[in-house]
């Protein structure tokens, strides 16, 4: 698992943050302490998803003091708990179905006291099932509530198909073209960004905005996919980080998937 946290933000993942280049006020260490802390309650046996999202973002919260990682933690967390329960890897996807249709109201208020501690940026308020209210509601049908506008959210509502169904695919294909996984995380990272209209920069700056940066990623994608040799990207991708970054613009959704896809690689799914 610790393997896989690492190697996404080992990846040259344009906007975010990457072992070139820090960034939106933090630094890349600061990703790999988050990655050690988190890691032991994520993978706390017997832990229900709401108890591995919230010792993790308190741990997280303890070692670097700052949101570098609630995306990743809330995908990682039912993932991890599918694993457990699966005898066989094979069997992750249909046991991950069963864990997210058995969330109830505690995994509510442990996920949203673990949101509010985070901080993300960009909350807001909702109407309904609102993280600085008691919870009401299961965490399934609150994540259903905002699977419309929160990528990560819809992984929850429709049994992770963007990862099972686009992100592993991607990596494999990357993979078999230059036998890199670092790189194939790059790619998928790019993938994501290309296709989706990123749920952190909508947050911020809006649907038109994610839609641009989507089109713009797009133009990248087409020439990294070109390369032989993925390293002979690393300056042309360094300029569209510094692009992102000097706007302000972080995708830290797209690496959150991409995590998540990385971490189901390493599973063997």
């Amino acid at each position: 698992m610790l393997a896989s946290l690492i190697g996404e933000v080992d990846a040259l993942k344009p906007g975010n943050i990457h072992r070139f280049s820090g960034g939106h006020g933090m630094r890349y260490e600061d990703f790999i302490t988050s990655a050690e802390a988190s890691a032991g309650p994520l993978c706390d046996s017997g832990a229900s998803v709401g108890r591995r999202v919230l010792g993790a973002i308190e741990a997280t919260r303890r070692a670097v003091g700052t949101n570098t990682n609630l995306g990743i933690v809330l995908l990682y967390a039912p993932i991890l708990r599918a694993c457990e329960a699966s005898a066989e890897a094979g069997q992750i996807q249909p046991v991950l179905t069963e864990v997210l249709g058995a969330l109830h109201n505690d995994d509510s208020r442990d996920v949203f006291a673990a949101i509010r501690l985070a901080q993300p940026g960009g909350l807001g308020r909702s109407g309904r099932h609102d993280v600085y209210r008691e919870p009401d509601c299961s965490l399934l049908e609150a994540m259903q509530e905002a699977a419309d506008r929160d990528l990560v959210a819809r992984q929850y509502a429709n049994g992770f198909m963007e990862i099972w169904g686009c992100g592993l695919p991607w990596l494999g294909e990357f993979l078999a073209r230059w036998n890199s996984v670092e790189w194939a995380t790059a790619g998928c990272y790019l993938r994501f960004l290309a296709e989706y209209p990123d749920s952190h920069i909508q947050r911020k700056f809006g649907a038109d905005v994610a839609r641009r940066i989507c089109g713009r990623t797009a133009d990248v994608l087409k020439r990294f996919e070109k390369k032989k040799n993925p390293g002979s990207a690393v300056s042309m991708l360094l300029e569209y980080d510094r692009e992102l970054k000097d706007t302000g613009m972080n995708p830290g959704t797209s690496a959150d998937l991409t995590a998540a896809s990385l971490l189901l690689h390493h599973l063997g799914a």
